[in-house]
C-alpha cells in the first residue's frame, strides 16, 4: 500500500495532502538513472585503472611469461651461435690445417634456409606479432644448417684421423731424384717459355736436368695406374694413383721398372730417366695431380728437406727461365 504524505499548511493551519504529479515522477526517475549512470561509470573508471580484473591480470602474467621467455630463447640462440663459431674457427683452422685440407667456404657455412615460401603454413594462420616468429624461425632454421654443416665436417676430419697413417704415406711429400745439392731443379710450375713453340705457356709441372739413366723414385705409397710410350709429348711416362686424391706423372723416361697395377712404395725406383717424347736435353718431367687438379709439385718437396732447403728449391722453382720438354 503506497504511502501517504501530507505537509502543513499554515494559511490553513491544516495538514494538506502531498499531491505528485506524473511529470514529477518522470523527473524524478531521470535524475535518478542520470545519477546511477555517472556512479556507475565511475565506478568502471576506477575499477579499470586501479583495481585488475580476474581476465586482465591473466593476460599481464601470461605476457610477462612470454616476454621472459623470449628473453631466455635469445639468449640461448646468442651463447649457441658463438659456441658454433669457436667449433668452426678450430675446424678451419687447426683441424683441416693438420690434414692439410682446405676449410669449408664462408659462403657454404652461411648459406640462407630459403625464403618466406618456406614457413607458408605459419604466415596463413594469421599470428599476431608474426614478423618477431617468423625471424626466429629463420634463426633457427639457419642455426640448425649450420649445425649439420658442422658435425658433416667433424665426420670427415673422424675419417681423415682413421687413416693418417696412409694419408701420410700416399701423399707425394719428397724429391722424385736424388737432388741433395739442389742443383737438380731446371725449370719450375707455372708460365714458362716453351722449348718448341718460343712462347710462353703453362708448364703443368717441375723439370729435373738429369742424365739419362738417372733412377726416378716414386714420392709416396699408391698404385701404377699405366706406363705408356709415346714419340712426342710426354714420350715414355707413368702415372701412379696414390689414393685420398692425390696422382703423380713422371715423364721423359728411357726405362720402365714397374708395371700396370703393381703396388708401389715411397723411395722405390719406379724407373730411369731419358730423353723421349718431346724432350729437348734428358731430363724428368714431374707432374703432382690433385683431385683431378695439377699442383706445384715443390709444395709436396718437404718430407727430405730442411727448412733453408725448402725455401731455396722454391725460390728456384719461381724463376721464369725455358721448360725442357713438349708437355
Amino acid at each position: 500500500m503506497a504511502k501517504i504524505k501530507y505537509y502543513y499548511d499554515t494559511e490553513s493551519c491544516r495538514y494538506e495532502r502531498i499531491k505528485v504529479s506524473s511529470w514529477d515522477i518522470v523527473i524524478n526517475l531521470m535524475g535518478f538513472l542520470v545519477v546511477s549512470s555517472i556512479i556507475g561509470l565511475s565506478i568502471f573508471f576506477v575499477t579499470d585503472h586501479y583495481f585488475e580484473s580476474p581476465t586482465k591480470a591473466s593476460l599481464r602474467k601470461e605476457n610477462e611469461e612470454l616476454k621472459l621467455y623470449y628473453e631466455l630463447l635469445e639468449k640461448d640462440m646468442a651463447e649457441a651461435n658463438q659456441m658454433l663459431g669457436v667449433l668452426e674457427d678450430r675446424d678451419d683452422d687447426i683441424y683441416r690445417v693438420v690434414f692439410g685440407v682446405e676449410p669449408i667456404p664462408d659462403e657454404i657455412r652461411s648459406a640462407g634456409v630459403g625464403g618466406s615460401n618456406r614457413y607458408r603454413e605459419l604466415l596463413d594462420e594469421g599470428l599476431k606479432r608474426e614478423e618477431l616468429i617468423l625471424n626466429n624461425m629463420q634463426r633457427i632454421d639457419k642455426l640448425k644448417k649450420q649445425m649439420y654443416i658442422q658435425t658433416k665436417s667433424y665426420d670427415d676430419i673422424i675419417e681423415m684421423a682413421k687413416h693418417k697413417e696412409a694419408w701420410l704415406a700416399s701423399m707425394p711429400a719428397i724429391q722424385p731424384v736424388s737432388n741433395k745439392e739442389l742443383k737438380r731443379l731446371a725449370s719450375g710450375f707455372g708460365y714458362r717459355m716453351h722449348p718448341i713453340y718460343k712462347v710462353r705457356k703453362m708448364h703443368t709441372g717441375t723439370d729435373f736436368s738429369l742424365p739419362t739413366g738417372t733412377p726416378v723414385y716414386a714420392t709416396g705409397d699408391g698404385e701404377v695406374v699405366f706406363t705408356k710410350t709415346k714419340f712426342s709429348g710426354y714420350g715414355k711416362y707413368i702415372k701412379i694413383k696414390h689414393g685420398f686424391g692425390y696422382q703423380t706423372l713422371y715423364a721423359h723416361l728411357s726405362e720402365f721398372l714397374v708395371k700396370p697395377g703393381q703396388k708401389v712404395k715411397r723411395g722405390q725406383v719406379i724407373a730411369y730417366s731419358g730423353n723421349t717424347g718431346g724432350s729437348t736435353a734428358p731430363h724428368l718431367h714431374y707432374e703432382v695431380i690433385v683431385k683431378g687438379s695439377k699442383q706445384n709439385p715443390v709444395n709436396y718437396f718437404y718430407q727430405d728437406l730442411t727448412t733453408e732447403e725448402y725455401a731455396e728449391i722454391r725460390r728456384l722453382s719461381s724463376q721464369e727461365n725455358q721448360s725442357m720438354g713438349n708437355y
